[in-house]
Parts: structure tokens; C-alpha cells; sequence
């Protein structure tokens, strides 16, 4: 008679996983591939998290089979929209660099106006002398710019094979399958534990992000309207500070700077209304924060910016956006293994 085999892992194959899953995570960083790993994920959450809802009414593994084919339309349309979109304000009044320089002048009259002298200096004095200056900055940094299109091409890329694997391994995990071995299972618990904090870190930053940019919003459409107050690109101001907003800590850093900048263009006293209420929508988002996102993974506002910082430091920009995500896993592995 033959004796089966043990599929729970040992303490040796339970050390080969967590050696095994963080080399492949700083294999990641190294390779610069978060975009791919980054969609993926989202992907299998997405699938795991709606699928159960819609097993009522389908049968078997339909129910994965329709998330997915929804996503990969609602992804394919994005895109398709995307580019729709940059060819035509490309083609259009707003995208047109002589208009646009020539809307930078009554910004510049009103700087020089309000601004101290020491800064005035540093202003260019015509829309003309800003388009020398940008013409020349694009001449010497013609290769940087064709680097950042093949770059975000590669991003582009990796997205869309990231959710391919995605896609297919939400699939692969619907059907029956007989026990795995244990080193198997225990890559599986790491793989758990990773989309997890995925998860709870994600899904919590749009919620923030979101209460944020509503706030937002009605401060730059409406409140500063009420006072014949109107922003430059206000309604972009908005959607740049959800999406900014989806990045913990930094984002808002970027978006109160932009907010900052477009509100001095117009009167230092705007530039301080838009600042005072920045800084209140931050303290309320500290207790959004602690309630959310800490409540999930027991992390405090400064321990992320420290893993942001961290990362930056050691992997660049993309250990920059996967800093929270990675710190929340290895808290999650840590608790699980009632370390702390």
C-alpha cells in the first residue's frame, strides 16, 4: 500500500516559499515590471471579488468567464477611448501650442502683478520667450522624449500582458483541481496574502482618493466660483487629484502643489484660501486613513511614507508606487506567521 503524500508544508518548504516569493518581488523592481504585476492583480481581484455574485445565476465556471470578457472590453475600450481622445484635443483648439502659449500670457501679467519682485525675476517675460525656451529644451532633450515614448509603450505592453496572466489565472483557479504539493501550497498562501494586500491597500486609496477629489472638487467648481474666483484648469485640477490621489501620501503632495501654484497665479490670498483648505481636507484625510486603510493593514500614515521612501531610494520611482502595497504584504506574512 502506498503512503500519500503530505500536501501541508514544511517548515524547509515554507522557508523555500518566502525566499522564493521575495526574490521574485525585488526581481520585479529590478526588471521594472509593477505595471504588469500591478494589472494582474487588479485583474484577479477584480474576477474573485465579483465572480461569487453572479455564480447564482451561471453555472459553473461562466460566471469568471463573463468578468473577465467584461474586463478585458471595459480595458480594450479604455484604451480605444484614450487614444481617440489625445488625437482629437491633439488636433483641437486646446492642444494647439501657439494657443496655449498665447493663454499663458494674462497668468504671466497677473504674477507680475502680485508676485514679490524676487520671484518676478525668474518669469519669462512673453509667451514668446516661453516657446524659445521650450523649443531648445526640446532640442537638447530629443532623445530623453524618444525614451519616454518607447517607455511608456513597454508600460503599455506590460499592462496588457499583465492582464492576459491575469485573466488566465482567475480562470485556471475556477475549474476543480486535484491538492497541489506543498510547495505548491505554500506559493499559493504567499500568492493569497500578496493579493490581499493588493486589496486592502488598492481598493482603500480609491476610497480615499475619491472622498478627496469630491471634496475637491466643490472647492475649485464651486465654492471659489461663489466668490468670482475661477482656477485655471480647474475641472483637470479634479481628475488629476484622484488620480494623483490613488498614489498614499505623495499624491497629495503633487496635487496641493499643482492646486497651490494655479491658485498664486492668480492672488497670493486665493494661493492661501486654496492652501488652508487643502491642509483640512488632509486632516480629515488622516482619520480616513487610520479608519481605512490602517484599520486593513495596521500601518500608520508615516509608516508608509517611510516604506515609500525606502523603496524610492533603493528601486526608483517604481519602488516609489509599490512601496505601500509591498509593505502591507510583509505585515500581512508577519502576522500570519504571529511574528508581531
Amino acid at each position: 500500500m502506498t503512503t500519500p503524500i503530505s500536501t501541508v508544508p514544511s517548515p524547509r518548504v515554507t522557508l523555500a516559499s518566502y525566499l522564493l516569493a521575495g526574490v521574485g518581488l525585488i526581481a520585479i523592481l529590478v526588471w521594472h515590471l509593477p505595471a504588469g504585476l500591478f494589472a494582474g492583480l487588479l485583474v484577479y481581484a477584480l474576477v474573485q471579488s465579483l465572480a461569487p455574485s453572479l455564480q447564482r445565476h451561471l453555472p459553473g465556471n461562466r460566471a469568471h468567464w463573463l468578468v473577465v470578457v467584461l474586463l478585458v472590453i471595459a480595458v480594450v475600450g479604455a484604451i480605444t477611448a484614450l487614444i481617440i481622445v489625445t488625437i482629437a484635443f491633439m488636433k483641437s483648439e486646446h492642444g494647439n501650442p501657439a494657443v496655449l502659449f498665447e493663454r499663458v500670457a494674462p497668468v504671466l501679467d497677473r504674477a507680475r502683478e502680485q508676485l514679490p519682485a524676487w520671484i518676478v525675476e525668474y518669469l519669462p517675460a512673453s509667451p514668446d520667450d516661453i516657446r524659445v525656451v521650450a523649443l531648445e529644451w526640446m532640442k537638447e532633450h530629443t532623445a530623453q522624449l524618444q525614451g519616454v515614448g518607447k517607455h511608456a509603450i513597454r508600460i503599455l505592453v506590460h499592462v496588457i500582458i499583465g492582464i492576459a496572466v491575469g485573466s488566465m489565472i482567475a480562470l485556471y483557479n475556477a475549474r476543480n483541481l486535484p491538492s497541489p504539493g506543498p510547495l505548491a501550497t505554500a506559493l499559493t498562501e504567499r500568492a493569497s496574502h500578496l493579493v490581499t494586500a493588493f486589496k486592502d491597500v488598492v481598493f482603500a486609496q480609491v476610497k480615499i482618493s475619491a472622498v478627496n477629489t469630491v471634496l475637491t472638487g466643490i472647492f475649485l467648481l464651486v465654492v471659489l466660483p461663489l466668490f468670482h474666483v475661477y482656477l485655471p484648469l480647474a475641472k483637470t485640477l479634479v481628475v488629476a487629484t484622484f488620480v494623483f490621489g490613488l498614489l498614499p501620501v505623495v499624491g497629495n503632495l503633487i496635487t496641493n502643489t499643482l492646486i497651490f501654484v494655479m491658485g498664486l497665479s492668480i492672488s497670493p490670498l486665493v494661493a492661501v484660501a486654496a492652501l488652508a483648505f487643502l491642509i483640512i481636507i488632509h486632516k480629515l484625510e488622516y482619520f480616513l486613513n487610520a479608519r481605512i486603510i490602517g484599520g486593513q493593514i495596521s500601518a500608520r500614515a508615516w509608516e508608509l511614507l517611510i516604506a515609500m521612501l525606502f523603496m524610492e531610494a533603493v528601486f526608483g520611482a517604481p519602488g516609489l508606487i509599490a512601496g505601500p502595497i509591498y509593505y502591507a504584504y510583509l505585515k500581512r506574512e508577519l502576522k500570519a506567521a504571529r511574528l508581531i
